[in-house]
């Protein structure tokens, strides 16, 4: 199970830990998308969606069928990121709106009869067979080398997305007419209502907004793994082990947190590929023996 001699070999060659850190950076940034909608729309609306990752098959299967229809990946990602928002602000109206400030059981039941419906409606739109986009035809480049490694043109693509949506969603809750608009409805909605302001409205965008960036972590993930009815059920596990370690409201947090998984699962894939899974609900338990916040979470969204 465990090959700490292989381990010890790639920790200490360039080349083979400059590949290991960049999948490792590759995976923490899609779940660092995925964990942040999570992690936002319960620090804001104190709502566990347990539908999210499904946003992500969304994402990912709008951005496969732009893609496949006018060649171009950045038109794709943007409309897998709105699709996805869109599907999430119709969600929100129409099922969560309704179980608003009811037991977390309610919660759960209505966003596993999501789940099923999504997955089904997958099937019949897309099939059950695995379908690959391959790496879109701008990033079909010679990758670079660096420390002996290779670093392909798309993953560097990936980081900087994934970073800019992570500083933009922080700017946007915290710097903004509208963020501060959504917090202050989140702790007393009654009182923002009588000054003529429409929280249900600023709910429902709030809630597309986070499950756009599940969309748009699928539409770039699109392109580096396969495409399969039920996918955003594996993410959706990572993404909240990575909302838990970093703190539940916490985007720096669940950055902070999808880096060490991700690197954890990347790392560990080479000294214990068999306890990969285990290593990270082993991190998860530890943090929550030693901070049951989370490492920078405070309960809100900073």
């Amino acid at each position: 199970m465990f090959d700490l001699d292989a381990l010890a070999s790639c920790l200490s060659a360039s080349a083979c830990l400059v590949n290991q850190a960049t999948s490792g950076l590759i995976i923490g940034m899609l779940l660092f998308l995925v964990a942040s909608g999570v992690t936002l729309i319960f620090g804001v609306l104190h709502v566990i969606n347990f539908a999210h990752g499904s946003f992500y098959m969304v994402g990912a299967y709008l951005a496969y069928t732009t893609y496949v229809v006018t060649g171009n990946y950045f038109l794709a990602a943007l409309v897998g990121g709105v699709g996805a928002g869109i599907t999430g602000i119709l969600f929100e109206r129409l099922i969560i709106s309704r179980v608003y400030g009811q037991n977390l059981l309610m919660q759960l039941l209505v966003c596993y009869a999501f789940i099923l419906i999504v997955d089904d409606l997958v099937k019949i739109i897309w099939g059950a067979e695995y379908l690959a986009m391959g790496i879109p035809a701008e990033f079909r480049l010679p990758p670079l080398r660096f420390a002996g490694g290779f670093i392909p043109p798309f993953y560097l693509f990936l980081v900087g997305v994934a970073v800019a949506i992570g500083l933009g969603s922080v700017l946007l809750v915290t710097k903004t007419r509208f963020g501060k608009i959504v917090r202050a409805a989140a702790l007393n909605a009654p009182m923002v209502s009588a000054l003529g302001i429409r929280v249900n409205v600023y709910f429902a965008l709030l809630f597309g907004f986070g499950c756009a960036l599940a969309g748009v972590a699928g539409a770039l993930a699109a392109p580096v793994r396969s495409l399969t009815p039920g996918m955003g059920l594996g993410i959706l596990v990572e993404s909240f082990i990575v909302t838990v370690i970093g703190g539940m409201g916490s985007i720096p947090g669940a950055f902070l947190a999808a880096i060490i998984l991700g690197l954890t699962r990347s790392i560990g894939s080479v000294g214990f590929p068999l306890f990969v899974d285990g290593a990270m609900f082993m991190i998860m338990a530890l943090v929550l023996i030693f901070r049951p916040t989370g490492l920078l979470g405070q309960g809100a969204v900073r």
